[in-house]
């Protein structure tokens, strides 16, 4: 974080509130929830007609850079709370959909009251968990979180004038890429049927190519897989591979995880019985949170979730208490995804939920999505916050500060998510009405609700339960614990090592190993969770970037050194701008798709 004499150097314009003044943060309070509620919109519109939807935290730093452009490069921090702020209003916006599902199962809806009282429960508790593995994730193993990365990129570029010139052209071309490609998938059918998403490229772009067609090949060995999964009955005669995939991933992000947990733990036994050391370097005021309070908000939000849900909604409490713990787990495997795909398997964790639920003796369904929401939420809410704080870290924004802002948003959220419920529900009657039974109802096929579908069909198996769905996971979860150890002891090897360091031969066969041979499990569970196009264009955006790369590390052996001043930072690359300008064109695309379809419906 700054310290006050910068800030009070930092020019600014007359008309804005100096930094760090109340006037500031209030400014920034009342702007955040304007911008969440565009997000929030995009995000429920997303929702109820695919199925997913794009996370709020590019389309929300794009426009509250336009507020801070007047402080200079600091501007980046306010601009940093504010998209922070509107992410976590987006994100509980999106689950609006859990509404949509008690009317699909023909369940009684509590008063709204009660809803709002749980979303905002759990979303707090949600927080305070993501925050928890920020040390972890973020910190320690710096993972790249795409969005996160491209949010960080666009904020310092948009708020800094130097920056701006130099980058203009690589983020508009990628946004205006973007925004074609993002319209033109919801007008035109051809688009959507090869399944190219400007957001996937772009992602692809960001993390390049060892983990883009790790992706890939997953997605591909699914594909084949598939004849044999369907004769063995493990998928139905036209369901594609991720109807099953999505299990297998999960549990090798899960075995991964495990191996990865078991080191954590023993390097922290070990620095238990080393003697303290003094550290000479103090941690930065930006980095710094207090621990103690930060556990102390868990509990109580963790008691109040408990609370509201078994005396007010009436969940019994094992499986209350069950899914709480299950948060812990996937929070953190989630987060792994995100951190390295750009992928939150949110749906893949409510599904799962539900069947470990059911091996314990789950039969309600109404019980089943009451207490599986909790994950939904959990994992959609704290992953935002580790995605939040990787762009926080890149920045050395405040992190103690940046936590109040997605409070807020999580108040505001909770009101947005019920609110967009019933206004979507009561302008679009067809959303309340049985899709998973009767998938051919007139006006149906503008709303896919692909979400809705696995939250019914996992809860509607409780009365018809399948017992390969946890033998997938256990599958899944062994060649995920196998596939990690054996990276861990290849990667760790001196004498590997020292050969793809010196050798242009054991370069490329730690590439192949990396990309195809023995992916890592957290970069390649991406093939399980979406369709085969959609994990080739993913590889695309890889490609490109590590072609241009090669070509740019080439060029640079080759020409005379640019001049101090006249380059990028190195972790603005152009291809990582491009990238997430494609991220932003995406988002932004939905937004007007999103205000569009609404307006049309009220009026």
């Amino acid at each position: 974080m700054p310290n006050p004499q910068s800030l009070a150097s930092t020019p600014r314009s007359s008309w804005l509130p100096p930094i760090d003044s109340v006037g500031y943060y209030a400014m920034l309070a009342c702007v955040g929830p304007i911008l969440g509620v565009l997000g929030g919109i995009t995000a429920a519109y997303m929702n109820f007609s695919l199925g997913f939807f794009v996370g709020g935290q590019v389309l929300a730093g794009i426009l509250g850079s336009a507020v801070t452009y007047g402080y200079g490069p600091e501007g980046k921090h306010g601009a940093n709370y504010m998209q922070t702020m509107a992410a976590s209003v987006a994100s509980l916006s999106g689950m609006a959909v859990l509404i949509q599902a008690m009317a699909w199962l023909g369940l009684p809806q509590p008063p709204w009251w009660q809803l709002v009282l749980y979303f905002l429960c759990i979303g707090m508790f949600g927080i305070g968990v993501g925050m928890l593995y920020t040390p972890m994730l973020v910190d320690k193993m710096q993972l790249m979180f795409p969005s996160g990365y491209a949010v960080a990129n666009i904020l310092r570029a948009l708020t800094d004038i130097k920056l701006l010139k130099q980058s203009i052209g690589q983020l508009g071309g990628g946004t205006l890429g973007g925004l074609v490609v993002g319209v033109a998938s919801t007008q035109l059918p051809f688009v959507e049927h090869i399944g190219l998403s400007s957001s996937t490229v772009g992602a692809g772009m960001v993390v390049a190519a060892r983990i883009a067609i790790a992706g890939a090949t997953v997605g591909v060995i699914g594909h084949c897989a598939t004849p044999w999964l369907r004769e063995i009955g493990w998928l139905d005669a036209n369901a594609p591979f991720r109807k099953i995939g999505f299990i297998l991933a999960l549990g090798t992000i899960l075995g991964a995880a495990i191996v990865d947990l078991v080191l954590i733990g023993a390097l922290a036994v070990k620095k238990l019985r080393q003697p303290a050391a003094v550290s000479t370097a103090p941690q930065e005021d930006w980095k710094k949170t207090d621990t103690r309070k930060l556990l102390a908000w868990v509990a109580v939000w963790g008691v109040a979730l408990y609370f509201v849900a078994t005396d007010i909604l009436q969940t019994p409490p094992l499986y209350v208490a069950v899914a709480m713990g299950l948060v812990f787990l996937f929070v953190m495997v989630n987060g792994i995804s995100t951190g390295i795909s750009d992928s939150n398997p949110i749906s893949s964790a409510f599904v799962v939920t539900v069947f470990i639920l059911a091996s314990i003796g789950l039969k309600e369904p109404g019980v089943g999505l009451l207490a599986a929401s909790i994950l939904l939420v959990s994992t959609s809410v704290g992953v935002d916050m580790q995605q939040d704080r990787s762009t926080g870290w890149r920045l050395g924004t405040n992190r103690t500060i940046q936590f109040r802002y997605q409070a807020a948003g999580i108040v505001i959220g909770a009101f947005l998510a019920v609110g967009l419920a019933m206004v979507f529900m009561q302008a679009y009657p067809v959303l309340k009405l049985d899709q998973f039974a009767n998938p051919n109802l007139p006006g149906a096929e503008s709303w896919g609700s692909a979400m809705t579908f696995k939250f019914v069909g996992a809860l509607r198996g409780l009365t018809n339960p399948k017992p390969y769905v946890m033998t997938a996971l256990q599958i899944g979860i062994a060649v995920g614990l196998a596939t990690e150890i054996a990276r861990k002891l290849i990667k760790r090897h001196a004498g590997y090592r020292a050969w793809i360091e010196k050798s242009r031969r054991g370069f490329a066969f730690d590439f192949c190993l990396d990309a195809v041979l023995l992916p890592s499990p957290y970069a390649s569970s991406f093939g399980g969770f979406v369709e085969l196009p959609v994990t080739l264009w993913y590889a695309a955006g890889g490609i490109v970037t590590s072609g241009i790369q090669t070509w740019q590390e080439h060029r640079k052996r080759n020409a005379p050194a640019v001049a101090e001043g006249e380059a990028l930072p190195e972790d603005m690359s152009s291809t990582a701008l491009v990238g997430g300008g494609m991220i932003a064109g995406d988002s932004l695309a939905a937004l007007g798709v999103g205000l569009v379809g609404l307006t049309k419906a009220v009026w």
